[in-house]
C-alpha cells in the first residue's frame, strides 16, 4: 500500500510537470514575436488570406479557449502541422524517433560497459597504476568536448582512410534497423563510440567516488571478516549500495539525450530529433519546436519515473518510508 502511494505520488508529480511544460510551450507559441498566419501563408499574402488562416488556426479566439483546444489536441496525440512543410508534427517526430533511440540505446550500453568497470577497478586498488590509468581516462574524456572528439573521429577514421583508398567506416547517415541490421550498426559505430567515450568518463569517475565511499563502511569490513569472497563483497554489497547515484545520473542522461542528441546528430548527419530541433529553429517552425520540446519533456518525466521505481527496488528503506 505504501509502495503504491509512493508511485502514485511520483506519477502525479510528473503529470504536474507536464502540465506546466504544456502551458510554457503554449505561451511560447502565443507570445513569441511574429505572426503564425504570416509564416504559413507567406510574405506576399493579403489581409483576407491572413485572416482566413487565423480563423482556421483558431488564433482569433480567446486565449483560454485556444489553450483548452491545445490540451485537447495533445491528449489525442495531435501536435499540429509544421509551418515548414505542412505535415503533421507528430508524424515528423515519429519518423525521426528511431534514429535518436538507436543512438541513445547503443551509446548507453557502450558507456556503461566502459565506464562502470573502470570505476570499480580504480576503487578496488586506489593509488595503484590501474587507478591512475582510470583517472587519466576520466580526465581526458571529461576534457574533450563531444563535437571535437566527433570531428577527430571522422577525420582519422573516415576521411583519411577513404582518401587513401581503403574506407573503414561508411559516410554519415542512417540505415533503418529493419532494412539492414548490419548496416544499421555499421553506420552508428562512430556516433556510439563518440557518445560513449565522453560519457563513460563521467561514469568512471562517479563510480570510483561512490565505491570508495562505500568500501570504507563498517558493513563492508564485516562482510570481509565473515570470509566472503572479494568478488561477492564488491558486486553484491558495495556496488549495489553505490548504484543509486549512478541510476540518477543515467536517468538524467538518457532523458536528456532522448529529447535530442543535438551535437552528435549534427556532427554525423543523423536525421534524429536533435537534428530536427536545429532545422526547426533555423526555419522558425514553431509547431515543430513545440512538439520537440514536449516530446523531450515526456521522455524526461518517463525516465525519472523509471528511476524512482529503480530506487524502490534498490533500497528497501524507500519502500518502508513511503
Amino acid at each position: 500500500m505504501k509502495l503504491s502511494r509512493y508511485l502514485l505520488s511520483r506519477i502525479g508529480f510528473g503529470l504536474v510537470v507536464l502540465f506546466a511544460l504544456s502551458l510554457f510551450v503554449f505561451l511560447l507559441f502565443y507570445l513569441a514575436p511574429g505572426d503564425p498566419a504570416r509564416a504559413i501563408a507567406g510574405d506576399k499574402a493579403n489581409n483576407e488570406l491572413l485572416e482566413q488562416v487565423r480563423q482556421n488556426l483558431g488564433l482569433n479566439r480567446p486565449i483560454g479557449e485556444q489553450y483548452l483546444s491545445f490540451i485537447g489536441n495533445l491528449l489525442q496525440g495531435n501536435l499540429g502541422f509544421s509551418f515548414r512543410n505542412q505535415l503533421p508534427v507528430t508524424g515528423i517526430i515519429l519518423d525521426r524517433l528511431p534514429v535518436t533511440l538507436s543512438l541513445v540505446v547503443g551509446g548507453v550500453v557502450l558507456w556503461l560497459a566502459i565506464g562502470v568497470p573502470i570505476g570499480i577497478a580504480s576503487a578496488r586498488r586506489p593509488g595503484t597504476v590501474r587507478d591512475r590509468a582510470g583517472q587519466t581516462f576520466a580526465l581526458l574524456g571529461i576534457s574533450f568536448p563531444t563535437f571535437v572528439l566527433g570531428m577527430m573521429s571522422l577525420y582519422l577514421l573516415y576521411f583519411l582512410p577513404t582518401r587513401a583508398g581503403f574506407p573503414i567506416f561508411p559516410p554519415s547517415g542512417y540505415v533503418p534497423l529493419t532494412e539492414d541490421p548490419l548496416q544499421w550498426a555499421w553506420h552508428l559505430i562512430l556516433p556510439w563510440t563518440t557518445l560513449a567515450l565522453v560519457t563513460a568518463a563521467i561514469y568512471a569517475r562517479l563510480t570510483r567516488g561512490q565505491m570508495l565511499e562505500v568500501l570504507g563502511e563498517d558493513y563492508i569490513r564485516t562482510a570481509r571478516a565473515k570470509g566472503l569472497t572479494e568478488r561477492r563483497v564488491i558486486y553484491k554489497h558495495a556496488f549495489r549500495s553505490a548504484m543509486p547515484p549512478l541510476v540518477t545520473q543515467l536517468g538524467n542522461d538518457v532523458g536528456f539525450l532522448l529529447g535530442g542528441a543535438i551535437v552528435i546528430e549534427q556532427v554525423y548527419g543523423l536525421p534524429g530529433i536533435g537534428n530536427l530541433a536545429v532545422t526547426s529553429v533555423q526555419a522558425q517552425d514553431r509547431p515543430t519546436i513545440i512538439g520537440v520540446v514536449l516530446v523531450g519533456g515526456i521522455f524526461i518525466v518517463a525516465v525519472n519515473l523509471i528511476v524512482d521505481l529503480c530506487y524502490v527496488l534498490l533500497d528497501s528503506r524507500i519502500r518502508t518510508a513511503s
